[in-house]
């Protein structure tokens, strides 16, 4: 063979190699421009026959109802895997992530709670000091529990005016962090179950002058940062770690959220690793679908639909204004319909039950003296018009109430123990055939040392934490609680709580 034949087949050997990279790219970009719905689709009508989980193999005639069982999938070739993404997924959550504005962003399929137990573990080693506000999730001390970390809280300011929990104090977080040394992170709420928001850019700047994360539960601020007429979102704030619940306030399944990671004080290493230990090696596809979903729309028709949104939100809200006995009030976040019924002599759960039985409206949640009603984009005109029209209705039925309800502090209970050192106590005394746990009705608590949560959900914030000495105050507020209808979380017995019998 000649030097030019030689030379000719290594030319059209390089344009072969040349072709069938600019094919595999393409085919790569063709993959990752679709969202994952698209793909999952795609799978299920093609030909493609499945020998791999899930073991109803997309099999339509087994399955007699709705459920999307055709893009029902496992990690399967050309699907990525989440604990590993590399693919698909990479980019998805790449593209979430610049939504956001986020430097590192990772799909949760177990809702902002395993987000928030993540990022703590990750952050802590076990028996670590964290920096808590005390009007956090459940699921805050849920990671409390398992990491045996001692809690410092620091009690953000009350609204007695509506009874609901205000922002936490920037200069409360740094008395707290000059006061205790070695607190390893600080976690904080916002915005509020209320739509209450805290100023994250001051607490962070005052975090990160102990050179430790900021975490902050934005649960239910997935929404902001999409228009102006809401708050900013927490990562263009200085947060480390931001949790965001997308079902919530977008338009995605139950049970689907996200956790953001920026800056230098985080541990992304340790939130990784909690978030394989912690979140299923058999995460559904059709919960990230959902996210997927939701960030494509936003990024191709957010801007729209926010507007429009805004122009029905502010009608609704201004019309609100106008009613004379029941209130509307105004927090950070507009979206969240708060209305109280202080000036009124209905409860919350009185006004909740009547608009679910008289006009079919389920609100998210009532508390003793104001309902809270949640919007979103999906919400239409129709919809928002029916609960304006109800809450007329109801307002001129009212009559102002001679005296005034009780308004209830956020409690400020003392801490004996932690609540990992409770458990440990109950154990060991478990080991040695002792009982140390007994149960004793509300009136017979005082002074006591809880063995348990007690709570209400929602919101799912603790009134007693276990190790925490139960007040006088605490129990008049679950007996007002009880009075006005609501179920007391946490507890295994109705109108009892578990003590330690020795302290």
């Amino acid at each position: 063979m000649n030097r030019n034949e030689t030379d000719k087949r290594e030319i059209h050997k390089r344009k072969t190699d040349k072709k069938e990279i600019h094919k595999k790219e393409a085919d790569k970009q063709e993959a990752y421009g679709k969202t994952l719905y698209e793909k999952l689709v795609s799978y299920a009508e093609s030909d493609y026959y499945g020998f791999h989980m899930p073991g109803h193999k997309r099999n339509r005639s087994l399955i007699e109802n709705k459920l999307p069982c055709e893009i029902d999938i496992t990690e399967i070739e050309g699907f990525d895997d989440l604990h590993h993404a590399k693919g698909v997924l990479m980019q998805m959550q790449k593209r979430a992530a610049g939504l956001y504005a986020a430097e590192e962003t990772h799909f949760l399929v177990n809702g902002s709670t395993v987000g928030i137990l993540a990022a703590i573990m990750g952050n802590t080693n076990r028996g670590d000091k964290i920096l808590v506000a005390r009007n956090c999730h459940k699921a805050v001390y849920h990671a409390i529990d398992l990491h045996g970390l001692i809690p410092i809280y620091v009690y953000p300011r009350f609204f007695e005016e509506w009874d609901i929990n205000g922002p936490t104090e920037g200069e409360s977080v740094k008395a707290l962090l000059c006061k205790n040394s070695g607190i390893r992170a600080a976690v904080i709420t916002s915005p509020t179950y209320e739509g209450v928001t805290s100023d994250i850019r001051k607490i962070a700047e005052v975090v990160h002058e102990y050179r430790i994360p900021l975490i902050v539960d934005g649960a239910h601020g997935a929404h902001f940062g999409f228009h102006s007429y809401f708050p900013e979102h927490a990562n263009k704030q200085g947060a480390d770690v931001v949790i965001n619940s997308v079902h919530k306030t977008l338009p995605a399944l139950t049970q689907t959220a996200l956790i953001h990671i920026n800056g230098e004080y985080a541990d992304r290493e340790g939130i990784r690793k909690y978030l394989h230990m912690l979140q299923s090696s058999s995460p559904s596809y059709i919960l990230m679908a959902s996210i997927d979903s939701c960030i494509f729309l936003l990024q191709n028709q957010g801007e729209e639909l926010f507007a429009s949104y805004v122009v029905r939100l502010k009608n609704m809200r201004n019309r609100l204004r106008a009613l004379k006995n029941l209130v509307l009030v105004d927090t950070d976040d507009p979206s969240k319909i708060v209305i109280s019924v202080k000036k009124t002599e209905w409860s919350g759960k009185k006004l909740y039950e009547v608009l679910l039985e008289e006009y079919h409206l389920q609100m998210e949640m009532a508390a003793s003296t104001y309902i809270l009603g949640m919007t979103s984009v999906g919400d239409t005109e129709e919809g928002m018009e029916r609960l304006i029209r109800a809450l007329f209705e109801i307002d001129n039925r009212q009559r102002v109430k001679q005296e005034e309800r009780k308004s209830f502090v956020i409690s400020c209970p003392e801490r004996v123990y932690t609540s990992f050192e409770t458990e440990e106590k109950i154990k060991t005394k478990r080991t040695e055939n002792q009982k140390l746990v007994r149960s004793l009705p509300w009136n017979q608590c005082k002074g006591f040392v809880s063995a348990e949560y007690v709570y209400l959900y929602p919101p799912g914030i603790p009134l007693l934490v276990p190790g925490e000495r139960i007040s006088a105050e605490i129990i008049e507020q679950l007996k007002e609680y009880k009075k006005n209808g609501f179920q007391i979380e946490g507890i295994k017995k109705d109108g009892e709580i578990e003590v330690l019998a020795d302290a």
